[in-house]
C-alpha cells in the first residue's frame, strides 16, 4: 500500500482512506455484515485510515467500526472522527455544538463506542457559529495533552478559520469535499493548507456515487438516502451531470479502467498531500476503488479528463441550501461569522 502523510505534523496513512458513513444508513438501507466485511477487506488490503462521525446513524457507525476492529492490532489502523453535529431521535439535523465541554463529552462517548483508548484524528464536523474556533481547538488540545487524542483535524472550514485554528495547535489535515465536480478549494483553501503544511483528506471524490459510473436516474430514492434531496441529483441537474459522466467514461475506457478509477486517480494526482476517502460500503466497490492506486495518469490523460469534466462543470450545489449556509468553507474570502 502506498502511504502518505497527513500534513507535516500528522501520521502516515494509506494513500486511500475508507469513509464509513454509508454503512450506517445515510445512503438508504445498509448491510451490517457486509459493512464489517468491507472494513476487514480494507484492512487486509493495507488501508489504515478509517473515517467516521459520531452522528452517523447516531452512534451506529462507531459501534460498527468498534465491532470490526476487535482483535485488530492498534498499530494497523488510524481512526478519524468528526463530532459536533446535533440530531434528534428521528434523525433530523439540529445544528452544531462545539463548546469545550461538549467536545470532551462527545469524545468520551466516542471512545466508549469504538472501544479505543485514543482517537488518531479528532475534528469538529463544521464550524459552530456560536463558538470561536480557538475555543474548540483548545478543548481538543486539552485531550491531546491528556492522551485521548493524537492529532487535531478540521472539516469544511475556510482559509481564515484554518489560520486561526493553526495558531492554537498544529492541525494535521482538513477534511473537505474535493472531486472533479467539486473544486472550490483550489482557489484559496488548498493553497492555505499547503502554506501551513496541513494535509487534505478529500471526501466525496465520487460525488456520493454521482461520478462513479454506476449511477442511474432511478437510484437514490430509498428511505433515508439524503441524495434524494441533493441538488446535483435532481431533474435537469442530474441529466447534465450524467452527461459529464459519459464524457468521463470515454476517457476511462480509452485508458482501460473504470469511471470510478479514473475519478479517484485524478484526486490522487492532485498532490501527495491529498488522501482521498472512498465511501465503499461493499467489498466489490472497495476492490474497484483500490484499483485506482494502479492507474498511472499521464499529462495527456489528465488533459483529457479536464476536457471531459472542466472546472465548475457540474450543475447544482453539493448540498441543499440550508446545509450550504452552514459551510464556513463556502463563505467568500473576507466574510466572517458574527
Amino acid at each position: 500500500m502506498i502511504v502518505r502523510s497527513l500534513g507535516k505534523t500528522g501520521p502516515q496513512v494509506s494513500a486511500l482512506g475508507l469513509g464509513c458513513m454509508g454503512m450506517s444508513g445515510m445512503y438508504g438501507p445498509s448491510d451490517r455484515a457486509e459493512g464489517i466485511a468491507t472494513i476487514h477487506a480494507a484492512l487486509d488490503a493495507g488501508v489504515t485510515l478509517l473515517d467516521t462521525g459520531d452522528f452517523y446513524g447516531m452512534g451506529h457507525n462507531e459501534l460498527l467500526i468498534g465491532e470490526a476492529l476487535k482483535g485488530v492490532p492498534r498499530d494497523r489502523f488510524q481512526v478519524s472522527v468528526k463530532f459536533g453535529a446535533q440530531r434528534d431521535p428521528a434523525g433530523n439535523w439540529l445544528g452544531y455544538d462545539a463548546r469545550p465541554a461538549a467536545v470532551k463529552t462527545a469524545l468520551a462517548y466516542t471512545l466508549n463506542r469504538l472501544g479505543l483508548d485514543h482517537i488518531d484524528v479528532y475534528r469538529p464536523a463544521r464550524l459552530d457559529p456560536n463558538v470561536p474556533i480557538e475555543e474548540t481547538v483548545g478543548a481538543i488540545a486539552d485531550m491531546v495533552r491528556a492522551g485521548y487524542v493524537r492529532h487535531i483535524g478540521l472539516s469544511e472550514v475556510g482559509a481564515d478559520t484554518i489560520r486561526r485554528a493553526a495558531a492554537v495547535h498544529p492541525i494535521c489535515d482538513l477534511q473537505i469535499e474535493y472531486a472533479l465536480v467539486s473544486r472550490g478549494i483550489e482557489a484559496e483553501i488548498l493553497p492555505t493548507c499547503r502554506e501551513l503544511g496541513i494535509g487534505v483528506t478529500a471526501y466525496g471524490v465520487l460525488s456520493r456515487g454521482l461520478i462513479s459510473g454506476h449511477w442511474t436516474r432511478e437510484q437514490g430514492q430509498a428511505a433515508g438516502d439524503f441524495r434524494s434531496h441533493s441538488p446535483r441529483f435532481q431533474g435537469e441537474n442530474l441529466d447534465h451531470n450524467l452527461a459529464l459522466v459519459e464524457a468521463l467514461r470515454a476517457v476511462a475506457e480509452a485508458k482501460g479502467v473504470s469511471v470510478a478509477q479514473i475519478a479517484i486517480g485524478w484526486a490522487l494526482s492532485r498532490g501527495s498531500d491529498i488522501v482521498p476517502l472512498v465511501g465503499a460500503r461493499r467489498r466489490d466497490r472497495l476492490a474497484e476503488a483500490l484499483g485506482a492506486l494502479d492507474v498511472d495518469l499521464s499529462a495527456d490523460d489528465l488533459a483529457a479528463i479536464e476536457r471531459a469534466v472542466p472546472p465548475n462543470a457540474a450543475a447544482g450545489d453539493r448540498y441543499a441550501p440550508q446545509q450550504m449556509a452552514m459551510l464556513d468553507s463556502e463563505r467568500r474570502q473576507g466574510e466572517r461569522r458574527s
